[in-house]
């Protein structure tokens, strides 16, 4: 069993609190207990946090720096107690637990250090008219940011939006998933040990009565990430306090699969952004579109490697089980309707599901409108189609509510086909790889929401632009006063007319 700290965020314990416990997915055995905070806790956060963010804030970017560069050393040092306490409470195995924990701190470490340059004050042209100004534009802290946090990626997705939100000056107050608790408390914990002086990140726990609390808190800024029901529900919790959100709701990312392309590369990217991680990755592969020249030699390919890949709690097993268990029905359901309508299973199939796990499933055959192609599965499973070329390919791919992530593997086409791809982000020849250059945006459109964690667009997303206007010197025509002439008037008719109105 992993030990990880219960103690509550919320400065004084209460008597008799509500609890619940924290279960590794693959034996039931409980990881930790923590409290259920309640809406009284999470204002009592909320306020604390507004303290603590004014301090923060005026640390300035060189003493934020430091602190969250201290804080990245400290989370490097024990990041194999972290990938530890992952496993215990995802069920995935420690290397994979150390591969999200390696690319967050590596987010971490660049948004600390481009903060400056991408917050600071900023020279803009003011223009002839106004050529009497000094013009700047600067980020400033919005104040306090709230995280509501998945299960599948505990420490990297939610890190993606709590260093950002740090490193451009604002306190976060953050909401793990209730099957990942203890990772929450484990970076909230090794944050207070290097900024010990305010609750400048603090972690609340609970379900989602808490969460919903959070939301209507009163902070400055919501970042969810999580199903687009729940999305939803996020947002109309936030509308009641005009609160933003930033919302990032999963997707059924495809991958193309072009005639020149490095087929054997091809097939591993497919498997690995499919299965890894049990195929709960929001920005995994679980669609794939396949140029009729290689698509046999290509779903040969994807056979054999998916017939390697196993799921169990065991040192030789490749993915763990299902994190949430309600997540099983859902595969079982999109393998099952596939089936039933003409698909066919070379891997895996009707019984790849019990009760914990779920063995990889490679479908071919299967209706485009069915639930397996047109619904997030979260599972190891792909849809393998034919088409007769990219055109049917790219638009195959883009008949989708979703539009979060997408995989191209072609030699000569690769950067079209990219930018014809509705979605947010897009990998050629490689797999998820936007993931791991900190300097991306990373977000989606359509139901996979909006709004970006990650690179300048991530910093920019968690601050508020301020414009300032300096006059330096009194103008010739003063424009901005009740004693505007007419003949002030006049000049500056015949002056817009020479700037812009001649014909082209």
């Amino acid at each position: 069993m992993t030990s990880v700290s219960t103690e509550s965020s919320i400065t004084g314990e209460r008597a008799a609190r509500e609890t619940f416990d924290s279960l590794d997915p693959a034996t039931d055995e409980v990881v930790g207990t923590y409290p259920v905070h309640t809406a009284d806790d999470v204002a009592a956060a909320v306020v604390a946090a507004r303290t603590a963010a004014s301090w923060w804030a005026g640390l300035g970017f060189a003493g934020r720096e430091e602190r969250l560069r201290r804080w990245k050393g400290v989370v490097t040092r024990r990041s194999a107690q972290l990938a530890e306490v992952v496993r215990a409470e995802t069920g995935k195995p420690h290397a994979d637990a150390m591969l999200e924990i390696v690319l967050a701190i590596d987010h971490a470490a660049w948004a600390a250090k481009h903060a400056r340059k991408v917050l600071g004050r900023h020279r803009r042209s003011p223009g002839l008219l106004m050529a009497n100004q000094a013009a700047t534009v600067e980020y400033q802290p919005l104040g306090v940011v709230g995280v509501i946090g998945p299960w599948n990626y505990p420490v990297f997705t939610p890190m993606g939006s709590i260093a950002y939100a740090l490193a451009s000056g604002n306190a976060v107050v953050f909401k793990p998933s209730e099957y990942t608790p203890g990772v929450g408390r484990w970076l909230a914990d090794a944050f207070a040990e290097v900024v010990p002086e305010q609750p400048v990140f603090q972690v609340v726990t609970g379900f989602g009565e808490t969460g919903a609390a959070l939301c209507r808190s009163g902070v400055d800024k919501l970042a969810f990430t999580g199903s687009p029901g729940t999305g939803r529900k996020i947002m109309a919790a936030c509308a009641e306090t005009l609160t933003p959100v930033l919302i990032e709701s999963g997707g059924k990312d495809a991958l193309l699969v072009d005639a020149d392309a490095d087929v054997a590369a091809a097939a591993d990217a497919a498997v690995w952004g499919g299965m890894s991680n049990a195929g709960q990755t929001c920005v995994g592969v679980e669609r794939v579109y396949v140029h009729e020249k290689v698509y046999d030699e290509f779903v040969a390919k994807v056979v054999d490697l998916a017939r390697s890949v196993r799921a169990g709690s065991d040192a030789e097993a490749k993915i763990g089980p299902i994190t949430m268990p309600g997540q099983l029905k859902i595969i079982k359901r999109h393998i099952a309707d596939a089936l039933s309508r003409g698909g066919r299973a070379l891997v895996g199939g009707a019984d790849a599901v019990d009760d914990r796990y779920a063995q990889p499933t490679v479908l071919v055959d299967v209706p485009e409108d069915s639930p397996a192609v047109r619904e997030e599965t979260f599972g190891p499973t792909l849809t393998i189609a034919k088409v007769r070329d990219m055109d049917e390919a790219v638009a195959k791919a883009n008949d989708s509510r979703y539009g979060l992530a997408s995989t191209v593997f072609s030699k000569a086409r690769g950067m079209e086909l990219a930018r014809r791809l509705r979605s947010g982000m897009t990998a050629i020849n490689g797999v998820i790889s936007f993931a791991g250059i900190p300097s991306l945006p990373f977000g989606g459109i359509g139901e996979s929401g909006f709004g970006r964690i990650h690179g300048p667009e991530g910093l920019r997303e968690f601050a508020r632009a301020k414009a300032i206007a300096r006059q330096r010197f009194r103008p010739p025509l003063l424009l901005t006063t009740f004693g505007r002439s007419a003949q002030t008037d006049a000049t500056v008719a015949k002056l817009i007319t020479l700037l812009h109105g001649k014909r082209r």
